[in-house]
């Protein structure tokens, strides 16, 4: 590994063998004299080992430059003893230098670095995972919601995420700050719906005299969730306006304002268009967080990804109970894509938990699915045909509307035909012939 060195020596002879040997190894040497010195050197250039027998370690610390040290010392006896009382330090190198023990001792110290270095960076990747946990899918709707995550997670503007319970908001939201920048700050969650409103707004705001500090306080440098923002009483919305916009507040019987830095993202369960219609929720509020919204998809429209889940959610609850991840029966699959699954994805995961735990010979049966499970997907419902008002003129003929069922749901499964027809509670024969048959000319 070639590396750029500062080596700090008061003596030219030391230097001179320093250089020489570290640069015949390949390395590139930069040379100080002395302390102050070698801090010019460092804020100017990118340094990967310093080797020095002075206190550089301890102002490197101090500054904030985290690199490792080389310590040089008179006596072997003491190169422990000078290692401890130097912030930084990796190993000692007994003087005077003999060059084979300088290049065994620096090509340790670079291995250490590169062990710090991955191990830092497995350490990021784990918290992203852990942001990530139950994000798990390839279907058109997944891989949609998750490219607009990774679109809006590096800017600091307001996110509404919307859709349904149990289709995994909160995950959305925690996935946008591990990709953001403010990843290694705090996340901090308010559920609005779990508190009554005085709680609410000392939950958000803290307590002047003595209280404990606010979500907004802790959350400082971070990122703030406000989950179901619905149930937020109309004058902590026109509070938490204020605080979006000038990013500073006062506390609960409190004067002081308070400045903070933090990135403000709600969920909710709610159509808050129709909630503002209805004056429940202040239309400025609701400007202002959806400046980037972002809807979570139901698993009705995800129904390529269930088995994947399924998979992951089993192998987390035999995780729980130390045992070996279970096989899942394709008849189970089967039965799984054929639930209309109201509580989506959270629902999925509790039925596969308790499927596990009932399993006897590591593999998921029909029979360790509830019963309700099984006697819904055996006999589905046909879903209503409900319309999309959303701007778009309707054709109330009812083959027209059967067309836009069918499209839709072809369109859901990613053109998956035997998951259409499941979805729309027809035999894949039936689907097939209602796509080969002409269209019938439309007239007044």
């Amino acid at each position: 590994m070639t590396a750029t060195i500062l080596c700090i020596a008061d003596e030219p002879a030391v230097g001179a063998i320093l250089e020489r040997t570290l640069t015949r190894a390949g390395h590139r040497v930069v040379l100080a004299a002395t302390v102050d010195e070698a801090m010019r050197v460092v804020e100017r250039t990118p340094i990967d080992l310093v080797i020095t027998g002075t206190g550089l370690g301890a102002r490197l610390e101090k500054d904030g430059a985290p690199i490792p040290v080389i310590v040089l010392t008179g006596s072997s006896s003491l190169g422990d003893a000078v290692m401890s009382a130097q912030p930084g330090a990796v190993d000692h190198l007994v003087t005077p230098i003999r060059s084979e023990m300088l290049e065994v001792v620096v090509g340790g110290a670079l291995k250490v670095m590169r062990l710090r270095r991955e191990n830092e960076t497995l350490r990021r990747e784990l918290a992203r995972a852990r942001g990530h946990r139950d994000l798990v899918g390839v279907s058109g709707p997944f891989r949609r919601v998750m490219e607009a995550v990774s679109t809006v997670a590096g800017s600091r503007a307001t996110v509404l995420l919307h859709g349904e319970s149990g289709t995994g908001k909160a995950l959305l939201a925690r996935a946008i700050h591990a990709q953001s920048p403010r990843a290694g700050e705090p996340f901090v969650v308010v559920d609005c719906a779990a508190l009554p409103g005085g709680l609410v707004e000392i939950a958000l705001f803290g307590r002047e005299g003595g209280g404990a500090a606010g979500a907004l306080e802790r959350a400082h440098g971070g990122t703030l969730l406000l989950d179901e923002i619905s149930e937020l009483r109309l004058d902590l919305q026109a509070r938490l306006l204020g605080l979006i916009q000038e990013q500073r507040f006062a506390r609960v019987g409190g004067q002081q304002p308070i400045e903070v830095d933090v990135r403000v993202i709600a969920s909710t369960n709610r159509d808050l268009k129709a909630e503002v219609e209805a004056g429940r929720f202040r239309s400025d509020l609701f400007q202002r967080l959806s400046v980037l919204p972002i809807r979570a998809p139901t698993l009705r429209e995800r129904l390529e990804d269930i088995p994947r889940l399924v998979r992951h959610f089993a192998l987390l609850a035999a995780e729980l109970q130390g045992s070996p991840a279970p096989a899942v029966a394709p008849e189970t699959l089967e039965i799984l894509q054929r639930y209309p699954w109201p509580g989506n994805v959270r629902e999925l995961a509790n039925a596969v938990e308790r499927a596990v735990l009932l399993c006897r010979d590591n593999v998921l049966r029909p029979g360790d699915l509830d019963q309700q499970i099984r006697q819904a997907a055996a006999h589905p419902r046909r879903p209503a045909i409900v319309p999309d008002l959303g701007g778009e003129m309707v054709d109330y003929n009812l083959d027209a509307i059967e067309r836009l069922a069918i499209e839709r749901a072809l369109a859901a499964t990613g053109g998956n035909r035997t998951r259409a027809a499941r979805l729309l509670g027809i035999s894949e024969r039936t689907l097939r012939n209602k796509l080969n048959a002409p269209r019938a000319a439309s007239g007044d």
